[in-house]
């Protein structure tokens, strides 16, 4: 159990601060809702499309349910960690500005690395060309492409996967920062750390074991569902408050 510390926003700056922490409790909101969403849709409609030929076939009969096994909706919520750890520089950058700015820009950069690898949007493409190619040829080079952007994807290409160690290493450290303050409790601390922490050892292991990987993302997946609404509540009463009195939680 620990206790809030006092935290008081005045002035038009402060602020500021206060909405982004509101902002980035919001944000944080609705990655639970996608990660709760992503984990219904992989028991129901399966996972990402082993093949090229699969990934078209599926695209051609039903553009939105391949979009959704190729992962368009990650693409788009990622992005939105940009909006949290915003609001966690901003509710942190009192208690320790150093490891707040450097947990905060390991997240910033990774994000980016992921968002420059090939998407669904890019299979889209070569489905459509695959479909109105006219011969044998033509079609075997778009499925030699499409196999190409599926091993260079969001989780196989080395730009993505040193993205997602970033972005995980930047969420530990954030989840450290805030074991060294009062602004979040320990309880909040210990729950990133551990969730974040098992999520890079899966980015650091899962390329080498892809059976333990898996093990480790299973384990780390329903932790978020606990992590983000425990960080965006507090990120919300931040950015709804002035002052804040000592709280304590378990």
């Amino acid at each position: 159990m620990g206790n809030y510390e006092q935290a008081d926003f005045d002035g038009s700056a402060d602020a500021g601060w206060a909405a982004l922490c509101r902002i980035g409790g919001a944000a944080t909101f609705i990655l639970m809702a996608y990660s709760l969403a992503t984990m219904v849709q992989l028991v129901v409609l399966g996972g990402q499309p082993t093949t090229a030929a699969e990934a078209f076939g599926l695209l051609q009969s039903s553009r939105v349910l391949g979009l959704l096994r190729l992962d368009l909706p990650t693409v788009l919520a990622l992005p939105l960690y940009y909006i949290v750890f915003s609001g966690l520089f901003a509710a942190l950058r009192r208690s320790d500005a150093a490891y707040a700015t450097l947990s905060t820009s390991f997240a910033f950069i990774g994000v980016t690395l992921l968002l420059a690898t090939p998407t669904a949007l890019s299979m889209l493409s070569l489905s459509e060309k695959y479909a109105a190619a006219t011969t044998g040829p033509a079609r075997v080079n778009f499925l030699a492409a499409g196999e190409a952007v599926l091993a260079t994807d969001i989780w196989h290409e080395t730009g993505a996967i040193i993205g997602g160690i970033l972005l995980q290493g930047g969420a530990v450290l954030i989840s450290v920062t805030m074991l060294r303050s009062s602004v979040f409790t320990k309880t909040v601390a210990y729950v990133g750390i551990v969730t974040h922490g098992l999520d890079l050892a899966h980015g650091l292991i899962g390329p080498l074991v892809p059976r333990a990987g898996l093990v480790l993302m299973a384990i780390a997946g329903p932790l978020y569902l606990i992590w983000f609404p425990l960080v965006g509540r507090r990120l919300l009463q931040l950015g709804d408050r002035r002052t804040f009195p000592a709280v304590s939680d378990r």
